[in-house]
């Protein structure tokens, strides 16, 4: 059986993600300049995340503040689905990846660091992604800030919203 391990993430679950508030329900109230949003949907919108395990590792949120899919209408629930598939067809164009995880953490004990709100990983992932440093030295070498995933996104996500529309 192999195991992916990611100590680096250990002192993020450690810590308190909802002091001062949930960062998600926040998040669509910063500023584009500072925003890691790189789209917004009628009820759900697609975040960078600040934590990532690699480069375009993003979630599909949605703005109210629910914890499962139970709680989802059913515009809230399609909302989300579609831009689940767009967020794999942005990526995929704006990265190329090899392949991508795609998952949901519903609960803290199933790995949910903000389980009060629920949210839906896109993460791309390579082949030999997880290299000596990420295994051996604890450190994970990510290419890419932030701020410019958001620039590389931000305009296919507009494009494909287009194209659908």
């Amino acid at each position: 059986m192999d195991r992916l391990w990611s100590p680096w993430r250990l002192e993020y679950i450690l810590s308190n993600k909802t002091e001062g508030g949930c960062p998600f329900c926040e998040a669509p109230a910063v500023k584009e300049q500072q925003s890691l949003i790189v789209f917004q949907g009628r009820l759900c919108y697609v975040i960078l995340n600040l934590y990532p395990y690699n480069n375009g590792h993003i979630m599909v949120v949605p703005y109210r503040h629910v914890a499962s899919f139970a709680l989802l209408s059913p515009d809230e629930l399609q909302e989300v689905a579609l831009l689940t598939q767009r967020s794999e067809m942005a990526l995929t164009e704006g990265y190329r990846p090899h392949g991508l995880n795609v998952g949901v953490n519903l609960g803290r004990s199933a790995g949910g660091g903000i389980p009060e709100h629920l949210h839906v990983h896109l993460v791309p992932r390579w082949n030999g992604d997880s290299n000596f440093m990420t295994t051996v030295g604890e450190t994970r070498v990510l290419p890419e800030e932030l701020s410019a995933g958001a620039k590389r996104l931000r305009p296919i996500f507009a494009r494909l919203a287009s194209e659908t529309s």
